[in-house]
């Protein structure tokens, strides 16, 4: 399985995706900047507490690499169905389930890790500016980032869970736009903001997005050495 999932990230240049993530934290960390400059023109409160800062960031994080991950769906797995090349993979001596759930790992393994290392990245850099500047009008405090690191991996558990749910629509008609637009759907579900509230406040909303997007990805594997391409 390791091996597998070595050849892929080294098929697919995997230093690029990476690359690709360091971009979007720096996007991120631009827009709560931004947040926090417009916030200040218009006297509003904008980030008025750091609990609240690092929830958006972490938000913010979620959604990206939920989409992050439909775009390596689509590259590793939809694509090679759509282009017939997955038909060379399965001529090799490797049992089908196997070689997709290299794949699958690949995704979740890269979604979680991004995750929480983008917020450990990005978070830092927050905290470091905005405290020199003073752009924060709150006092940082131990408690309040230790509060933070079990909801932080509790969340990129349940997200990389729920980035599988594209594949169902996916595969359905080996679609990648489908595949990426339904990963859109999720995060704008999921992460939709009422005054502060959240749906992915409510505990059993990830973790039975999670558990469906794990389901997902066990029925579109289960039958596939009978399924014709």
């Amino acid at each position: 399985m390791l091996n597998l999932m070595r050849l892929e990230m080294k098929k697919y240049q995997f230093g690029r995706y990476v690359k690709a993530a360091m971009i979007a934290n720096f996007a991120i960390l631009g827009f709560m900047f931004m947040i926090l400059v417009i916030s200040k023109i218009e006297g509003d409160p904008g980030l008025e507490n750091y609990p609240l800062a690092l929830t958006i960031i972490d938000s913010f994080v979620r959604c990206v690499f939920i989409i992050f991950a439909a775009t390596l769906i689509a590259k590793l797995i939809i694509g090679e169905y759509k282009n017939k090349t997955i038909i060379t993979a399965f001529m090799y001596p490797i049992n089908r389930k196997k070689f997709i759930v290299a794949k699958l790992v690949i995704v979740v393994l890269f979604t979680f890790s991004a995750i929480i290392l983008s917020n450990i990245f990005i978070t830092f850099i927050f905290l470091i500016i905005s405290t020199n500047f003073q752009l924060v009008q709150d006092t940082l405090t131990n408690a309040m980032i230790m509060q933070r690191i079990p909801a932080v991996l509790m969340n990129a558990v349940a997200a990389s869970g729920m980035a599988l749910i594209p594949l169902y629509f996916g595969m359905k008609k080996y679609s990648i736009p489908t595949t990426i637009l339904s990963s859109l759907l999720i995060v704008m579900v999921v992460s939709s903001n009422t005054g502060n509230f959240a749906l992915n406040d409510i505990i059993i909303i990830p973790i039975t997005l999670a558990i469906i997007g794990i389901a997902v990805a066990y029925l579109a594997i289960r039958n596939i050495e009978k399924v014709d391409i």
